[in-house]
Order: structure tokens, then sequence, then C-alpha cells
């Protein structure tokens, strides 16, 4: 089976299996991340700068000693429904989230073809927090099926991506437990209590927990919650700030922060439309 007839069985499996999660009565504190960029390595392949805020779910900079609370955003509701699945989810919902873990990281030895037409081929790894029953396998096809999606950034015919088990790389996705997260992006000045995501410089840090419940504001499949992450970071490393909704019942842009409020538009992981369109909306300074 090649590449391509893999991902379309797990595609395909998923319209098939992945329905539409209730929505529950908790909570997720979610935070507007500024994306931070840390020294080390060189960045491969012409990326931008590291200087973009944000991500689906993300954290804030640290604020400075005081007795006032720091404030939580609106949550946002709702989500288009396309798949990019590689693992039953239901299974996936089983992992149990440690609260800490060791720091430490086994990189997916998965190595795939490069996704896309465009020229640029942007290489990357995927890693997961040791002592975790997550597959760093899993975890890698997975986002592998995301990046390639046909409504992903490989739509712009600039960009393409190829998983990678070693050597250098662009950039870097880690999967890890709140702890770790919070330690990862606490470094960088971030506080993600954790519950959500950051980015710091070329790494991309997903939090289990987000990575297996998904959010409780997400009205859609998990999978889907996990492609909006994915893509929102992916797009700050490809040089797509924020944006807000662009009119009332549009989707809402990838590169828009839905955590803090749909105002008006629906829910969507994905940055391009069905016909090839880029969705997005005026620029947040």
């Amino acid at each position: 089976m090649t590449p391509v007839e893999r991902r379309e069985k797990y595609i395909v499996g998923n319209r098939v299996a992945a329905g539409r999660r209730p929505r529950t009565r908790a909570v997720i504190i979610g935070v507007c991340l500024v994306a931070v960029f840390v020294g080390g390595g060189v960045a491969l392949a012409g990326w931008p700068g590291s200087g973009h805020a944000g991500d689906a779910e993300a954290g804030e900079p640290l604020p400075p000693a005081s007795d006032e609370p720091v404030p939580s955003p609106s949550t946002s509701p709702g989500a288009s429904a396309s798949p990019s699945p590689s693992v039953d989810v239901d299974t996936a919902r089983r992992i149990p989230i440690p609260d800490n873990g060791p720091g430490t990281f086994t990189t997916a030895r998965s190595a795939g073809s490069p996704v896309g037409s465009g020229a640029t081929v942007r290489r990357y790894k995927v890693q997961v927090e040791e002592g975790i029953e997550l597959s760093e396998r899993d975890a890698a096809v997975e986002i592998e099926t995301i990046l390639a999606h046909s409504r992903g950034w490989t739509a712009d015919g600039r960009n393409s991506f190829q998983l990678v088990g070693s050597g250098p790389s662009d950039f870097d996705v880690k999967i890890a437990t709140p702890g770790t997260v919070d330690r990862i992006c606490g470094a960088a000045g971030l506080l993600t209590r954790g519950e959500v995501n950051c980015t710091v410089g070329r790494t991309v840090v997903v939090n289990l927990k987000r990575w297996v419940l998904g959010s409780d504001q997400f009205d859609g499949p998990v999978t889907e919650y996990r492609a909006l992450i994915i893509n929102h970071e992916v797009g700050h490393r490809l040089g797509r700030g924020h944006v807000t909704c662009g009119g009332e019942g549009e989707p809402a842009p990838a590169m828009m922060q839905q955590i803090k409020g749909l105002y008006g538009c629906v829910a969507n992981a994905w940055p391009y439309a069905e016909d090839g369109t880029y969705i997005t909306g005026p620029a947040v300074s």
C-alpha cells in the first residue's frame, strides 16, 4: 500500500467512524499564545521569523508578580467535519493522561514522501514524551495526514511537507504531558496552566490532554480539533499572522484565535475551502 493509499484509508475510515461529540459542561481555560523565538538551531527551507503569536488554544505571557488574577478568554464552540484520523478515536480517549512526564521524547521513525506540489519542502519530526501510552507512529501518521489534506497548507501550491524520522528538520511537533508542556512553555515566558498548547521557536508543543480529549468547546470529532492545532501553528511557521472573522456565517479562518470567540463565524479547522479559496479575514494587530 502506498503512502497516499494509506492516508486515504485513514480518511475514509474516519468519515464512517467519526461522529460528533456531545458537548459537556466543563469549561477549559484557554488563553492566547505569544509565540516566542528561543535560540538554538538554524531555520531551514527559508522559514520566516518565529515572532508570531497564538494557536487554537494557547499560552499567554507569564504575568509580573501581582495579586491581580490572570484573565481568561471566552470559549468558542463548533467545528466543521473534515477528517484527519490515524487511530481509533474511542481508543485514543482511553489513553491515560499523567500530570507529568520525564521531559524526554521519542522521535517517530516513520518517514514519508513529500506531500504537496510546492517547490519548498518543509521537513518535520513528530516526538512523543516517553512514559505515555500514545504511539509516536500513530501520532506521526495523523499529523502527516493533516498536512497532506487537500484543504491544508499544501493548497497554496508553494509549500510541501515531509515527515522525517532523523536528520535535520524545519520544525518539530512535540506531544507532552501537561506538566512538561508547562515547563517547556514556561521557560519561554508562556503560561499554559496544564491545560493548553504553545509554540516555542521552531517547536510546536501539544498538550497530551488536548490531543486525547480535544476541547469541550469544540463541537466536533477530536481529530478535527487536532487539525486546527496543527494547521494554526504551522501557519505561523509559514509567516501567517492572526486574523479575525471575515463575516457573519463564514467559516472561521484557521489563523483566527477561535478559542477567544467566533464573532459570527462558524468554527473551522482548515486554511482553505473546498473550492481552493483561502479562508481569511481582517488582520489582527
